[in-house]
């Protein structure tokens, strides 16, 4: 025997009598509900910053790991109508990248702060700091319109549609960055991919490859600026940023090598010299800077007991040096130059004390 069917629980969508939908009456919020309400975008914020390490932590588990990329470090907020490029500095380079910022301006309407490097890549994808520096030198200082085609190697995101994430555990923050940028990745701003892999053997076939490096970031961890210990990166090479504070004179040349001073403690010590790694643009750029800021007093800018004929310079430019390791007497080994760091950027002067 066929059972009769059964009466819906849910009311019809349509009354039988065809009468028109109505909507029940909007009430009041009561006063003593809570309200939620949105976090502001913060106009700035000081970035995370990745503490040197000789080796990856015990019980990596809860750590990612991805390639290190070698340029500026860059935030990019996102807001209704305005686009700003920031530098770690806190200075709006927005006129430097513009397809940084084209990229940008198509994620919108979304408001969003992203974090990351803004590199130039060679022919075998890997970042090249060099490049990038011509790029925004060479191209544009003779104009006046220092501009790169560079593209941004996203790898956080800190503030999504009203929401600050800083808070939020770096795993979490990574899902919703991977969100945002899974349509656009591959123009001018791109994800940096985590690799899943063991980060010794990871280290040594980054180095094989001629990378600088590879970052590890705590999963578990919020996003706090500076140096806390949550970010870790290992590297192939080591490169760090020195002051010039003079120059040997050559007759066949600008210069024939670069003095280099570090911090030990609040004051300058001498750490060798750098003779490689120069173009003859760049050679010729850096004197020409070097002679608008010839040192005036009679004691050199650090303590030095060498014989070299030297031009003593104020410690106002900071290279970008990448060395091998230190000798006995504290003075870097097999060093080259790789490119000038600017103002701007915030670049860190090597501290001997740390």
């Amino acid at each position: 025997m066929t059972k009769p069917p059964k009466t819906p629980r849910t009311k019809p969508l349509l009354r039988d009598d065809g009468g028109a939908l109505q909507s029940r009456p909007i009430q009041r919020r009561n006063p003593a509900q809570p309200r939620l309400p949105f976090d502001p975008m913060p106009p700035r914020v000081e970035p995370a910053l990745a503490t040197l390490a000789q080796k990856p932590p015990a019980g990596g588990a809860s750590w990612g790991w991805e390639i290190k990329w070698d340029g500026y470090r860059i935030h990019v907020h996102i807001e209704a109508g305005r686009v700003r490029v920031l530098t770690r500095g806190g200075y709006d380079w927005s006129n430097r990248f513009p397809a940084i910022v084209e990229a940008a301006r198509s994620l919108g309407p979304a408001s969003m702060i992203l974090d990351g490097e803004a590199v130039m890549l060679d022919e075998q994808g890997r970042s090249d700091f060099n490049l990038l520096q011509s790029s925004l030198g060479a191209n544009g200082r003779k104009s006046g319109n220092l501009i790169s085609p560079a593209v941004m190697m996203a790898f956080d995101l800190l503030y999504l549609d009203g929401h600050d994430l800083r808070g939020m555990e770096y795993k979490s923050r990574r899902q919703l960055l991977e969100d945002v940028l899974d349509d656009v990745d591959g123009g001018a701003i791109r994800t940096s991919d985590e690799i899943e892999a063991d980060p010794a053997e990871l280290l040594e076939h980054a180095c094989r490859l001629g990378l600088e490096g590879i970052v590890g970031k705590n999963h578990d961890a919020p996003y706090r600026s500076g140096r806390t210990g949550d970010w870790l990166k290992l590297k192939c090479v080591q490169s760090e940023g020195f002051f010039v504070v003079g120059y040997e004179p050559s007759t066949s040349g600008p210069f024939s090598s670069l003095l280099l001073a570090a911090y030990d403690g609040d004051n300058l010590r001498y750490v060798g010299s750098v003779g490689t790694g120069f173009k003859t643009v760049e050679a010729g750029r850096l004197r020409a800077m070097m002679d608008k800021l010839t040192w005036k007093r009679k004691a050199p800018p650090v303590p030095y007991d060498g014989k070299r004929r030297v031009v003593w310079v104020a410690p106002t430019l900071i290279a970008e040096i990448e060395f091998r390791a230190w000798t006995a007497n504290g003075q870097l080994r097999h060093s080259a130059y790789k490119g000038l760091r600017e103002r701007q950027d915030n670049a860190d002067v090597y501290r001997l004390d740390e």
